[in-house]
């Protein structure tokens, strides 16, 4: 039988991405989300209007999608709740988000110079693109407080280990993702880390880890 919940959240499960953008003083910044599809060339990314990463995008249009493996998942879960704007929105800072001006440096990760884009690519992710964006609309309810950005992938970065030899295709098998799903981590189907988001949010399975078997 369905029921009809209400529901406040529609993460059913989507990839983490941790988005290297450059600030206005040439440092730069880094974000995890986990709102982004993609198809063809070309990808859609949702972000709130009221952070760092937006106004990156929206002044330089360019970024670095990193996608990290789910054994990552300790050091994105590090930034989650950061901002790399300077004066926290009410909101955020009611969620506990904090201005961490390196993310990189907390989160115990490496800056990689990227080859067509100014932002820096993030070495421990598997997976890294380097994208211009092509265009922005306004998402959600109006008035709007989220947008859509629509980005090209200019040039992706593959782990060697991950590319199915003598092919230009990912190895489905070896690439293990780290996924949201309602907020929470996952990885090769489980749940793998107590999520700061999820706490953040409050929301009420927040922190359960189901231990992987044997």
């Amino acid at each position: 039988m369905h029921v009809v919940p209400d529901l406040k959240v529609l993460y059913f499960g989507t990839p983490v991405v941790l988005i290297s953008s450059r600030n206005p003083d040439g440092s730069a910044n880094l974000a995890p989300m986990s709102s982004a599809w993609w198809l063809g060339r070309s990808a859609m990314l949702g972000l709130g209007d009221s952070g760092q990463t937006t106004a990156n995008l929206r002044r330089e249009g360019e970024c670095v999608l990193n996608l990290p493996s789910s054994a990552m998942v300790d050091a994105v879960d590090r930034i989650a709740l950061t901002t790399g704007r300077p004066t926290v929105p009410e909101h955020k800072a009611a969620q506990g988000y904090r201005y961490e001006p390196d993310k990189f440096a907390l989160a115990g990760l490496t800056r990689q110079p990227s080859d067509l884009v100014a932002p820096p690519r993030v070495a421990q992710c598997p997976i890294q693109l380097e994208c211009r964006v092509v265009a922005s609309y306004p998402f959600g309810p109006t008035p709007s407080h989220a947008t859509a950005f629509q980005v090209e992938v200019l040039r992706a970065h593959v782990e060697e280990e991950l590319v199915i030899p003598g092919t230009s295709y990912v190895d489905p098998l070896g690439w293990d993702p780290l996924i949201m799903k309602f907020c929470e981590f996952f990885g090769g189907g489980r749940s793998v880390h107590p999520s700061r988001l999820a706490e953040g949010w409050r929301m009420p399975h927040g922190g359960r880890v189901v231990a992987p078997t044997s």
